[in-house]
């Protein structure tokens, strides 16, 4: 591991094997990027990380792994969009993905192929989500991919709700001869829904047994996708090859809730596949959200690799 400037600010760069990952921990502990060096000697980059990033403004900038913490998506309560109601009825306040990406974040380890890092609370984590926790973030490094551990460990005398996860913007195409109609991915959901602006789900019928997409698909976008019968979806090119995995590494304890988000954003050189803990607006439907008792902790990990 070492470090670089960029922006004035301190980079951590990871090279194992053919990839190299650059993370700035403080800020959101975003991975911004990673890239791995082909057999051919050409370099394939696989989480996309815009040019003309901001890193001032880092949650707004569309690249990397911003982290969705401690819910996904937007909340409503009480037909307004940006709050929610917590156990004992309180009305909220919960930015659209939670927090975490925009805190700052500490280093707390880091050595040749991990990070951990721990959340700092401010005034808007506190206004949101009024407990006494720990939330950590640990990347695990390897040669054709990582893994990245949400954990959460409650200190108070509460239970703490939480339903977390990652918003991945992949670089898609990956060749510059191909464009999304040359690529598919492969879900294998029993459900799907749209999330509506009034904060409803409308279901969305999916063909019996279709769980491959072509990425040029619009239905595809903003499309949440619930049931999974496998813990995990693939992308890649249609001939099968250079395939990403995105996998969710815990076993579920109920009837799965666990979610992949589909989106991007025009004719963008990337594509979001975002594994969620739970469709958006856990707090209200309790779809996909955990409660973590006083004095216990629990963990969210998801795999992403080259296959």
């Amino acid at each position: 591991m070492e470090t670089f400037e960029y922006q004035g600010r301190k980079i951590h760069r990871w090279q194992v094997g053919a990839s190299t990952y650059l993370v700035h921990p403080q800020a959101g502990a975003r991975l911004m990027s990673w890239f791995a060096e082909m057999a051919d000697g050409s370099i394939r980059d696989i989480i996309y990380w815009p040019e003309e990033a901001d890193l001032d403004n880092i949650g707004e900038v569309r690249g990397g792994n911003p982290i969705l913490f401690p819910f996904c998506g937007r909340c409503h309560a009480e037909g307004e969009v940006g709050q929610w109601q917590d156990s004992t009825n309180r009305l909220l306040p919960m930015p659209q993905h939670g927090f975490a990406r925009t805190s700052e974040f500490e280093i707390q380890d880091a050595n040749e192929a991990s990070l951990r890092t721990k959340l700092i609370p401010d005034q808007i984590t506190k206004e949101s989500y009024p407990y006494d926790y720990e939330f950590l973030v640990s990347y695990f490094f390897g040669e054709l991919g990582f893994q990245v551990e949400l954990g959460l460990r409650n200190h108070g005398n509460l239970p703490i709700p939480w339903s977390p996860g990652h918003h991945f913007y992949f670089t898609l195409p990956w060749h510059d001869e191909l464009g999304r109609e040359n690529y598919q991915i492969h879900i294998p959901a029993k459900r799907a829904l749209r999330h509506l602006q009034s904060g409803e789900f409308e279901p969305e019928v999916l063909e019996k047994s279709k769980c491959v997409y072509s990425m040029e698909d619009p239905s595809l976008i903003n499309r949440i996708h619930t049931n999974l019968t496998k813990p995990e979806c693939t992308f890649g090119p249609k001939n099968g090859e250079e395939q990403v995995a995105v996998r969710f590494k815990e076993a579920e304890p109920v009837q799965s809730a666990r979610t992949i988000v589909t989106w991007t954003d025009g004719d963008e050189p990337y594509y979001c596949v975002e594994p969620w803990m739970g469709p958006p607006n856990s707090p209200a439907h309790r779809n996909g959200l955990q409660y973590i008792n006083p004095g216990e902790s629990s963990s969210f990990t998801v795999e992403v690799s080259l296959t």
